[in-house]
């Protein structure tokens, strides 16, 4: 081989592997955890890859980012306020499904919403706790789910939250009277009582609407989040994003 070929052919191996890092680096590592029914694992652990993942937002996201032809891979872990540190500081990260408020707003680059959720105040079936205010929450014990953002607005309201690194442990603390009422989602409540192998609590005061968004690292490219959008917008309109519902609420 030719002094020219030997030069060559280093220059076509140094062109396929930044190629190739390239490529690497505009794979989109997408976080969640166990929220069911918006995301979870199939096996009910703690920690699960791919296809060991579903629910509601996480068929939403996946079906997402195929159309667009963005290279991913989607992880399931604890705890979420890791994971949510990890989608800020992490180019490429990204994290769902994720609560849009305006506190968190200029943290992340937002695609959706994926679907709406109320937040709940449940208690135990048989209880006779009546709420009709979130100040009637001060006078009992609260339990929510620590770094969610359920558990975070109460708190700002002055509410003073137990807080557990799991809500399947809340339903459990609620089924066995550590806690008087259980902060979280109307759908997510059932399953993760069901999960837990307790009783279905009572939903006794919804005080929240909101959305569930995919959150991105702001280092992600605009072109990237407005070719995410545009899948999601196209899924709503062919009737996608309400067939995925149906599975699952």
């Amino acid at each position: 081989m030719s002094y020219s070929q030997v030069i060559n052919s280093i220059v076509l191996v140094c062109c396929v592997f930044m190629a190739l890092k390239s490529h690497a680096q505009d794979k989109l590592v997408l976080l969640t955890e166990n929220y069911p029914p918006f995301n979870m694992s199939v096996e009910d652990k703690n920690f699960a890859r791919g296809n060991g993942i579903d629910g509601v937002s996480t068929d939403l996201v996946r079906e997402m980012v195929e159309r667009s032809g963005i290279p991913y891979s989607l992880t399931l872990r604890s705890p979420w306020s890791r994971i949510f540190d990890m989608a800020q500081k992490r180019p490429n990260y990204g994290l769902f499904s994720t609560t849009f408020t305006e506190e968190r707003k200029p943290l992340f680059k937002w695609v959706g919403p994926l679907v709406a959720n109320d937040w709940v105040i449940f208690k135990k079936a048989g209880s006779t706790i009546e709420i009709t205010s979130l100040g009637d929450l001060k006078r009992y014990k609260v339990g929510g789910y620590k770094g969610d953002a359920t558990s975070e607005f109460l708190k700002e309201k002055g509410i003073n939250v137990i807080e557990a690194v799991t809500d399947k442990r809340n339903a459990e603390k609620l089924s066995g009277g550590h806690i008087d009422l259980w902060a979280s989602s109307r759908y997510s409540a059932p399953y993760i009582a069901d999960v837990a192998g307790v009783d279905e609590p009572v939903a006794a005061y919804t005080f929240r609407s909101v959305e569930l968004y995919l959150a991105l690292n702001k280092g992600t490219p605009d072109s990237v989040v407005s070719k995410l959008q545009d899948s999601l917008d196209g899924m709503k309109d062919d009737g996608t994003v309400a067939e995925i519902m149906d599975r699952y609420l």
